[in-house]
């Protein structure tokens, strides 16, 4: 059948003819072939990853990918046909793929990193990250086309952003108040130098005086406020460290103590197996010196009775299975010398039947063939003789010779029968009696051939004529035989 591709898929054909894969936007799909289709379009993956700095800080790395496969590069659509397209782009077999490639690198690049080089350094962590995802994706033929990183987030249970964020909120409020009272101090500073510019020069000294006094406690202000919001960061970086290292400094404790129980239990338990162990020994060896005493009473004669009684059953058990053997074996050879001459009369019968059955072929096959011959034949001479039957008869007969097998078929009949042959004439009887050529000479020709039949009859069957026709006379022989 023709198969076509939507504008954001691709047909995959294999089978017959292919060798590997084919992609194709629309093709015949032939007999012995199998197509698959398969969607281009790319997805949105959602993850959150954690990933730790260098100095050994958790944190949550959430990230939205575009990912989908390349499709400006031939080579990298096979590997994605390959490798991907069997499964639904959705499913959690491509989703696991995915995240296992971009936690992987980004916990290796973070773990490279500071906490203020990741956090400061968004954009190039950013880039770098992509970069090495996009590499491992290259061997599945898949393709970054968007990223992006949300804010970095504490894992639960560890408050660093947030003492960041606190310690940035601080720091911006007192800069808010030193640009408050700079504000302040310079708005002063203006209606001071207005009043002062009003009265000339008598409030002159007076204006400088206020204006550097009003500078030196700005600046005090400053500084006192700057000291106490260092002091609050540093007593709350010491307070985090000295819980953390209370927190580690327990986790040790508790995990020493473990190891000591575990330790003393195993101790315990490894004195009472090993006494175990020995008991079980001592009993051990205590049994086998009871039954090497009772082997070396009682043993010595069972094994001779046992022994001897195992002899004669083996004996006799080979001498059955011999005679069962033999039995079997005269039984197999009158079996195959009966198959055998079973077998040898049936090929016999059968190349017999075989030869008959081929000379009964043959002849039919030259019957057959003398029967087209002499068909060919008759059509020839009876086209020769205009389509005339009765000519092709006479043809045929006189051809063959079947008058003269006729004639001599009839002489053989006759010469078989041995018949007596009597001629006779009355020609000489006719002429002595004066007749002439007068009418009574038919009449007494008819007359004298009475006798030589009647005679003629006599002689070949036996039989006289009756009285009433005339009696026969020695003197009215025939002239001639």
């Amino acid at each position: 059948m023709y198969r076509v591709a939507k504008a954001s898929e691709y047909l995959v054909i294999t089978g017959w003819g292919v060798r590997d894969i084919k992609l194709a936007k629309k093709a015949w799909v032939l007999p012995g072939q199998s197509c698959t289709v398969f969607d281009i379009s790319p997805v949105n993956y959602t993850f959150e990853v954690q990933a730790m700095s260098a100095e050994k800080l958790p944190f949550i790395l959430p990230a939205v990918f575009t990912i989908g496969p390349r499709v400006d590069d031939r080579e990298s659509l096979h590997k994605y046909a390959k490798l991907i397209s069997p499964h639904d782009k959705l499913s959690n077999h491509v989703n696991e793929l995915v995240q296992g490639v971009i936690e992987g690198e980004t916990r290796v690049l973070a773990a490279s990193m500071t906490m203020e080089e990741v956090f400061k350094g968004t954009k190039e962590f950013k880039k770098e990250v992509f970069e090495k995802v996009q590499l491992e994706l290259n061997q599945f033929g898949l393709l970054i086309y968007n990223a992006n990183v949300k804010q970095l987030v504490d894992v639960r249970g560890h408050e660093y952003f947030s003492y960041l964020g606190q310690k940035t909120q601080q720091e911006a409020a007192n800069q808010a108040k030193i640009d408050v009272a700079e504000a302040q101090m310079k708005g002063e500073i203006g209606a001071k130098e207005r009043e002062g510019h009003t009265l000339q020069n008598k409030a002159k000294i007076d204006t400088e005086t206020k204006i550097i006094a009003t500078q030196r406690q700005g600046q005090g202000n400053k500084e006192e406020l700057k000291v106490r919001a260092e002091v609050m960061v540093y007593e709350t970086q010491r307070d985090a460290e000295v819980a953390a290292a209370n927190a580690q400094l327990a986790k040790k404790k508790a995990g020493w103590t473990r190891e000591a129980q575990v330790a003393e239990v195993e101790a315990a338990k490894a004195v009472a197996l090993r006494e175990a162990e020995l008991q079980r020994e001592v009993e051990k060896m205590n049994a086998q010196a009871r039954t090497e005493k009772l082997k070396a009473e009682f043993l010595s004669k069972a094994s001779v009775e046992y022994e001897t009684k195992v002899q004669e059953a083996n004996w006799e058990l080979y001498r059955k299975q011999k005679e069962a053997e033999a039995a079997l074996y005269e039984k197999m050879k009158d079996a195959e010398a009966q198959k055998a001459s079973a077998e040898a009369g049936f090929f016999a019968k059968q190349q017999a039947a075989d030869a008959e059955l081929y000379t009964k072929r043959k002849e039919a096959e030259g019957l057959v063939a003398l029967a087209h011959a002499q068909g060919e034949y008759l059509k020839t001479l009876l086209g020769a003789l205009g389509d005339n039957y009765a000519a092709l008869r006479d043809y045929m007969i006189i051809e063959r010779g079947m008058y003269q097998q006729i004639a001599k078929t009839n002489a053989e009949a006759i010469r078989g029968l041995q018949p007596k042959i009597s001629v006779w004439t009355t020609e000489g009887v006719s002429n002595s009696n004066g007749l002439g050529n007068s009418a009574l000479k038919e009449v007494a020709g008819v007359y004298s051939t009475l006798p030589p039949l009647f005679k003629t009859v006599q002689e070949q069957t036996g039989m006289l004529p009756p009285s009433w026709m005339g009696s026969l006379a020695e003197t009215n022989q025939p002239n001639g035989n």
